[in-house]
């Protein structure tokens, strides 16, 4: 199917506000909800080759053809519209082409025209790698003590009482900490020698 198309097809869907090395820039249309005119054509173009689907598709618009509004839309970034912005509820329950849009155009009208990169930093600090080193805990407990004494006797009983306070902040490295891999070489040179030992029987 693609051979079918004619030389420079594929160039020709590029959001021309980031042409090829070499080419003049040129305004992309007016931003709508669901993407400029010039990104809904490349993505339609894309959905009519064999074997490529919305997702597929959005990542060529977004990775390759420099439309930044296209938000590829899977599992991962389904769950995280289900946390964050409560799709899932009602007539969102599942993935489906209207669902997949739905969340794509949410993502759109927060951020705009650049919404599938800020997606990828969601999807990004969505991993259990990266969501360890962006938020760190702060526990503090506060610990009462209570002592009770009867007056028929020396018994005391002390009652404790925990509250646990749990606060989340942005995590920061120590600016002096650049280096993340430090590369030492070593030379050694190994000498071999051969001794005969020789054996009478």
């Amino acid at each position: 199917m693609i051979t079918e198309k004619e030389d420079g097809w594929l160039d020709s869907l590029r959001n021309p506000e980031s042409p090829v090395l070499g080419a003049e820039a040129k305004a992309a249309g007016e931003f709508v909800e669901s993407g400029r005119e010039g990104y809904r054509s490349a993505h339609e173009q894309l959905l009519a080759l064999q074997g490529v689907g919305p997702k597929v598709a959005d990542c060529v618009c977004l990775m390759g053809l420099g439309w930044g509004e296209a938000v590829p839309v899977d599992t991962h970034v389904w769950q995280i519209a289900q946390r964050d912005y409560r799709f899932g509820k009602g007539k969102h329950s599942s993935l489906t082409k209207a669902t997949y849009d739905a969340v794509a155009n949410k993502f759109r009208s927060l951020w705009g025209k650049e919404a599938g990169w800020a997606h990828s930093v969601l999807f990004t600090a969505d991993l259990k790698a990266f969501s360890e080193r962006l938020v760190a805990k702060v526990e503090t407990k506060d610990e009462k003590v209570a002592i009770k004494s009867e007056p028929e006797g020396p018994a005391v009983e002390q009652t404790t009482v925990e509250k646990k306070a749990v606060s989340k902040r942005v995590k920061r490295e120590p600016e002096e900490e650049h280096s993340v891999l430090e590369v030492k070489e070593k030379e050694t040179k190994r000498v071999r020698r051969t001794t005969r030992s020789s054996r009478e029987y």
